[in-house]
């Protein structure tokens, strides 16, 4: 994928690792960058056109679909915090989680899909994809789903040329992750890798040793992934 001259939308782009995102593709030479908000206002990029949407509004999501109909990059960022547990956490919590991981990333998805072909998706998903983070088994349920997700729409697309790259990330130093003690990554470093991956025409982005150990264990015992099994 040619970052250079593409035309992108990035989900989230407020804060956090989707400004980061939308900052770096201006960097890049994007002809042109939607960054992507529930409230454009709270936009502060230069070079950049604030776009509204909510991925969990179908009505939302039609919406900048039609504004933005030259998108041939859509970055699928914006997500969801907490820490619901699955079993004695507020069910709507955890419905959000889903919504928006899952069924949001999908309806973006749908909707500028016929303008990627010969283009990318990037879905920004996570190590606990594969595993259970601290404290965050909802959130972790609905990564998974996400991934999921993203490798059948990357043999869907494949039909109309479109690479589907799944970034896969520990901590980051966010909002989200600013109660967790533990070492974080720069959201810049982590855009930057990722579409590093993408211009590369990477599937499977893994952009930490976190994420790479994880990936690697995956055909080993469930013990080695969950030691309280044991």
């Amino acid at each position: 994928m040619q970052i250079a001259g593409s035309v992108a939308l990035v989900t989230g782009a407020n804060r956090g690792l989707g400004r980061e995102f939308a900052k770096a593709l201006v960097e890049r030479g994007a002809a042109k960058v939607y960054a992507a908000a529930r409230k454009p206002e709270s936009v502060d990029l230069e070079g950049v056109v604030p776009i509204q949407l909510d991925i969990t509004d179908p009505a939302s999501i039609a919406a900048a679909a039609e504004q933005a109909n030259d998108v041939n990059f859509l970055v699928n960022n914006a997500g969801t915090g907490g820490t619901a547990d699955l079993l004695t956490g507020d069910l709507d919590e955890i419905r959000l989680h889903m919504d928006t991981h899952f069924y949001g990333t999908l309806a973006v998805t749908r909707a500028f899909a016929p303008g990627l072909k010969g283009g990318a998706l990037l879905n920004v998903l996570s190590v606990v994809s594969w595993t259970i983070g601290q404290d965050l088994h909802a959130y972790s349920a609905a990564k998974t789903a996400q991934w999921a997700l993203t490798n059948s729409l990357r043999v869907r697309l494949a039909e109309q040329n479109t690479l589907v790259s799944g970034l896969h990330v520990g901590y980051m130093d966010t909002d989200m992750i600013a109660a967790f003690d533990v070492p974080k990554h720069r959201p810049a470093d982590i855009a930057n890798i990722a579409l590093d991956g993408v211009a590369a025409g990477q599937y499977e982005i893994l952009a930490d040793d976190i994420s790479r150990t994880v990936r690697g264990a995956l055909s080993g015992p469930l013990e080695n992934l969950y030691p309280t099994l044991v």
